[in-house]
């Protein structure tokens, strides 16, 4: 019988001048960016250990160390694609997907059914299987006072036999 798994994931990454915004795999015209080893994307980064933790893989610096020069300023789109390579391999695929974004600014709903149809794209699913929520602080912590931006993720995945 095909047995159903779930993960959950989080990332945070600090928002800093002269970097592109990377969010859900793609760019966002914003002021700031994130600064990381890869693109910085916390909602990829996020989505990836929720895919990993549901295979019980460990997680992404495991899988991707940010000491190997070779996934320097790398998109996590990449990374992502890799993710999905290594679970089809175990015959698991992807059963639903759903996303928080924690940001004060900018607002994420209107890039929302992007980052969609790009997740859904590099994960062979359809979009209709994935939901992102945009959510603030309230002007609290880091992320309120726009110093961050934070992603959770949780996914199910289906074990075929």
């Amino acid at each position: 019988t095909n047995k159903i798994y779930y993960g959950i994931g989080f990332d945070v990454h600090q928002l800093i001048k002269s970097r592109k915004l990377f969010l859900g795999g793609i760019q966002i015209p914003f002021a700031l960016g994130l600064k990381g080893h890869s693109d910085a994307d916390p909602v990829l980064h996020a989505l990836i250990d929720s895919i990993l933790g549901a295979c019980r893989l460990g997680d992404i610096g495991k899988l991707f160390s940010d000491n190997n020069k070779k996934y320097k300023n790398i998109r996590s789109t990449i990374l992502l694609k890799k993710v999905i390579e290594i679970i089809k391999s175990k015959n698991v695929s992807i059963n639903n997907i759903d996303i928080n974004v924690i940001a004060q600014k900018p607002k994420i709903k209107k890039y929302s059914k992007k980052m969609i149809d790009t997740i859904s794209k590099i994960c062979e699913i359809n979009p209709n299987q994935i939901n992102i929520k945009g959510k603030t602080t309230e002007k609290l912590g880091l992320i309120g006072e726009e110093k961050a931006i934070a992603s959770e993720a949780i996914v199910s995945v289906i074990k075929y036999d």
